[in-house]
């Protein structure tokens, strides 16, 4: 960002104060405007634009620090740097715990205002082209790493699209080892809060008094190991996203207090007495029904309902089989490049194999079977040895027979055939995808087996 194009808009009540910082900075080639009070600087920033934003604390009207509540509630917002005399810096480090970026002491150093200034756009800059650079990659690649080009999939990837124009509250649902987690990552890298953090937490994983510190934070001496200060997770994921995992082990006890960051878009850490003000998107995933919960006064019903903004069900790999090969090969690649091998082949009987398995465990069980084949094997292709001890021992769900009770390949491939047109509901173009051959041949195996 070249001085030309940096606009800076400088707040204080002081006139010789405006004055002075108004020339300094014009005779660098800023763009300078300025206010006297927080209020007018709220108002200019609703008519335009700026780069960076220089604000006394003690003000009339609207202070420094109800200026920068106001100014977390914008997304993107300009970075803030805050003006503070020598007796009153620990104000200025509250200040930047509310999201100033830097501060200066008054009466400030020419230079020293220059170089603050200078670093602060060099920081916005920056991260303007990392957002950038993000939505470059997102071109090419829309979707990161999430795989299937399956109806369900189709539909997953329109709710995305939608979803991320946004800042709505998102509640994804599905059975575990459906992407849950991947696909909150998509939804934060294709929003507008790119470039700011993603921070996740599995909810039952943690205790409650440990979920309440990462969640919420805590200061030094609020319990026996608290031996400094803790933002949480909420301040540490400020402007950005949070991603709360099996959202339904919240403890009850701290439902009521994470209603509360979510309404009044502020925390309270443990032992603090005056609440933060936090700018989070939430993404939540379960794999549970919230609203059986719900019934049952495991849940609390507002919290649900403050969650269940925008609500997005990820499909089973059991209801897109489609996607089954693409997300073998994607996994193939991704085991090659982590131990450092060639690709595999995979024969088609265990195509036939994964094919035909029911997945209870969905893609993660999938890329484990994929791990495990790379881990034991030093063979060129993945047979069914390397992936058999690695399926569930019981039977995959109907329309599918395992192939391991079938006693003959022809029976086998009848089996394959007829489950993929029960899949494809007849359709014999889908069919043919399904099951990795042209339409040709599947008509002469349809003949051939009598399944028109």
């Amino acid at each position: 960002m070249t001085a030309a194009f940096a606009r800076i808009l400088v707040v204080d009540d002081e006139p010789n104060q405006l004055v002075t910082m108004a020339r300094i900075l014009d005779r660098e080639g800023y763009e300078v405007r300025t206010a006297p009070n927080g209020a007018e600087a709220l108002a200019r920033l609703d008519d335009e634009e700026v780069d960076l934003l220089i604000t006394d604390l003690n003000m009339p009207v609207m202070d420094g620090m109800a200026l920068l509540g106001e100014l977390a509630k914008r997304t993107p917002g300009p970075s803030t740097v805050v003006l503070t005399g020598y007796g009153t810096i620990q104000s200025a480090v509250e200040a930047m715990k509310q999201g100033a970026s830097d501060y200066l002491i008054k009466p400030c150093n020419p230079d020293e205002l220059k170089l603050v200034i200078r670093r602060q756009l060099e920081i916005r800059a920056l991260r303007r082209e990392v957002s950038s650079l993000r939505r470059e990659v997102g071109r090419h690649q829309p979707f990161g790493a999430i795989v299937g080009e399956s109806e369900p999939m189709r539909a997953v990837y329109a709710a995305i699209e939608s979803v991320s124009r946004n800042a709505s509250t998102v509640l994804l649902s599905g059975a575990s080892g459906t992407g849950k987690e991947l696909v909150a990552r998509t939804i934060h890298a294709r929003s507008a809060r790119a470039g700011e953090a993603f921070m996740a937490v599995n909810c039952g994983a943690v205790s409650a008094a440990l979920l309440d510190s990462q969640l919420f934070g805590h200061r030094r001496g609020a319990f026996t190991d608290a031996v400094g200060d803790h933002e949480g997770l909420f301040r540490a994921a400020d402007r950005g996203t949070l991603f709360l995992d099996e959202i339904s082990e919240i403890p009850q006890a701290l439902q009521v207090k994470f209603l509360r960051a979510i309404q009044e878009r502020e925390v309270l850490p443990l032992g603090a007495t005056q609440p933060r003000k936090v700018d989070v998107r939430i993404v939540a995933a379960t794999n549970k029904d919230l609203r059986e919960e719900v019934a049952r006064g495991r849940f609390r019903e507002d919290l649900f309902y403050r969650l269940n903004v925008v609500a997005l069900r990820l499909p089973s790999l059991a209801e897109r089989p489609e996607d089954i090969a693409a997300l073998t090969d994607h996994f193939i690649a991704q085991m090659a490049e982590r131990y450092g091998a060639p690709r595999k082949i995979v024969t088609r009987r265990v195509r036939q194999r994964l094919f035909a398995y029911a997945w209870p465990g969905n893609a993660r069980e999938l890329e484990n079977v994929i791990e495990r084949a790379f881990a034991l094997s030093d063979a060129e292709e993945i047979d069914l040895a390397d992936i058999e001890p690695a399926l569930e021992s019981r039977a995959p769900e109907a329309p599918f027979t395992p192939a391991a009770v079938l006693p003959t390949l022809e029976e086998a491939e009848r089996t394959l055939i007829a489950a993929a047109l029960e899949r494809a509901s007849g359709n014999k173009n889908q069919a043919a995808r399904l099951l990795g051959i042209d339409r040709q041949r599947l008509y002469r195996k349809i003949d051939k087996y009598g399944l028109d």
